[in-house]
């Protein structure tokens, strides 16, 4: 286990000036993220264009395959969405704050795993949008990471996420809601995998000098 993630100008290492500016980039960069999110909700309730039928996950129905991609970028109603801006944003940014390559290949995962698990496993009778998947996505990134890179920073998030939302991995049991808690399921898994899939290996990432023997 490990404190520093490496030389100095490493953005993993904590306290390190670097590590601050990548924080501080990724928060910047996910603060400007939702007013797009806000964007489009304005457009499709301010002028009918009905994204959310068009463009959203219809389970088992090919028609409704797209959604898979276009669904994270839709909410029913300016309440869904801001119920979703907050966490999106902080567990955006500490995924983000680790590399952007990382994240763009992790979020792509999250959004796959979390799309096709609707649309294999939901109702044929709903149609299914928002960021809730790519969310819980995050928090299954961020909880598998701090196991499978063992740093105490990753383990300081870890703590900090669990105690701010850990509470809503309840969000993954069936309720009688209409909520798609296969969406949270299956975008919790998908961030397990990229986690796994995208795991940063020390002195390789960190840029130590490679050895053999």
């Amino acid at each position: 286990m490990t404190f520093d993630g490496g030389p100095a100008g490493d953005p993993n290492r904590f306290g390190s000036e670097a590590f601050y500016a990548s924080l501080g980039r990724a928060f910047v960069a996910m603060c400007a993220v939702v007013p797009v999110l806000f964007l489009v909700e304005a457009l499709d309730v301010w002028l009918g264009a009905g994204f959310d039928p068009a463009a959203g996950i219809i389970p088992k129905r090919i028609e409704g395959l797209d959604g898979v991609f276009f669904s994270p970028f839709l909410h029913h109603g300016f309440d869904h969405l801001y119920s979703n801006s907050i966490p999106l944003i902080l567990l955006g940014t500490f995924v983000l704050a680790a590399g952007v390559r990382r994240f763009l290949w992790s979020t792509l995962v999250i959004i796959l795993v979390s799309g096709l698990g609707v649309w294999f496993t939901g109702s044929p009778n709903s149609i299914v949008v928002g960021a809730s998947g790519v969310i819980f996505g995050y928090l299954g990134l961020l909880l598998t990471r701090g196991v499978v890179e063992r740093t105490w920073w990753n383990f300081a998030v870890v703590l900090l996420v669990g105690l701010l939302y850990g509470w809503q991995l309840v969000g993954i049991l069936p309720t009688d809601e209409r909520i798609s808690w296969q969406g949270h399921l299956f975008g919790l898994v998908g961030g397990v995998l990229a986690a796994v899939l995208f795991r940063r290996r020390p002195g390789v990432d960190a840029g130590y000098p490679l050895t053999t023997s």
